[in-house]
């Protein structure tokens, strides 16, 4: 069975690639956790932030949107002294900046999912890269989506990071084309297509 070779390193990365990567995400709550967690990841590996996530979501009360929001300076350094998580109070300003700024959307859009989706027309951008070299760390969309996200008040975005949440939340099928989830990914999108019809 072939994968992406990414993938290959650890077995979380092979579930992480098998179950989750790449699969199209409509879950608002989700959808700023992967951003979250993509932010995290700035300047580390995926693996690391991998093997964290248990510790993100205890800390940051599973992504509620609600309570990061309201989030103070006495839990701003309360989560500055977690080993668990990364460290740094630009990212975790971030958090709080961005769940206010993900509540703002869904009073102007309705849900960030219809934000982020319409970028592609709610379709997925299906890529048909033959190696890992070839995929790219930006692209036009992730550069629109960037500016977007930048306008609507959103902290530690940029092209890249915008880049690899695309991917990660199926926006971007970017699993190379002889890994067995690229064409599981397409029908899984095409079957979320028909049943919307």
């Amino acid at each position: 069975m072939k994968r992406c070779s990414w993938a290959e390193n650890t077995a979380s990365m092979k579930e992480y690639h098998d179950t989750i990567w790449g699969v199209p995400e409509y879950d608002d709550q989700r959808l700023y956790r992967k951003l979250m967690l993509d932010i995290n990841q700035a300047g580390l590996s995926w693996q690391t932030i991998l093997n964290k996530t248990e510790a993100f979501d205890s800390a940051y009360d599973h992504f509620s949107l609600e309570k990061v929001a309201a989030y103070d300076e006495n839990k701003i350094e309360y989560l500055l002294q977690d080993k668990g998580i990364i460290r740094n109070r630009r990212k975790v300003e971030a958090a709080i900046h961005n769940a206010k700024a993900v509540q703002k959307i869904q009073q102007e859009f309705g849900s960030f999912a219809t934000f982020l989706w319409s970028f592609s027309d709610g379709e997925v951008v299906n890529h048909m890269y033959q190696t890992q070299e070839e995929i790219p760390t930006t692209s036009e969309l992730s550069d629109k989506i960037t500016k977007e996200l930048k306008k609507q008040g959103f902290k530690f975005v940029g092209s890249t990071t915008i880049y690899a949440f695309l991917e990660a939340v199926g926006i971007i099928n970017d699993h190379v084309i002889d890994c067995f989830r690229h064409s599981e990914v397409k029908q899984s999108t095409i079957q979320e297509d028909e049943s919307i019809d």
